[in-house]
């Protein structure tokens, strides 16, 4: 998805934001349970932008309906090298309605689950903002 792809590589989070429906379901790769709402994503997405160091897109896949989309991306996270994958469904209106991210390897995973551990007070309270 070229314009998530761009907004996010440019910092851009309000264009971000603009591009979730309301009940986007956000699928974290360190936490099992779901996060659902457009408030709560746009939240977790700025919080990542804050704990990620030299994130970049490596590779796009489109599925054949246009609807499906993964992003390969390679980033830091507290020294840790780390490579994950942005899944995007779209819904009918080209809104974002799924983003599930997956990481790799554990030692990455582990510093991404403490580093968006301590932001997770000031994500709340950025998504109560909203």
């Amino acid at each position: 998805m070229r314009a998530f792809r761009e907004a996010v590589e440019a910092g851009d989070l309000d264009a971000v934001e603009a591009l979730l429906a309301e009940d986007v379901v956000f699928t974290s790769p360190v936490v099992f349970k779901p996060y659902p709402g457009k408030a709560i994503t746009a939240a977790i997405l700025r919080g990542a932008s804050r704990v990620f160091e030299d994130f970049r897109y490596v590779r796009e896949l489109t599925g054949p309906d246009g609807r499906d989309h993964a992003l390969v991306f390679t980033a830091r996270v507290d020294g840790r090298e780390l490579t994950g994958c942005d899944f995007i469904h779209l819904d009918e209106d080209g809104r974002i309605d799924e983003l599930t991210v997956m990481v790799r390897p554990l030692s990455g995973a582990q510093a991404l689950a403490a580093a968006m551990g301590a932001q997770f007070d000031r994500i709340t309270a950025e998504a109560q903002a909203s």
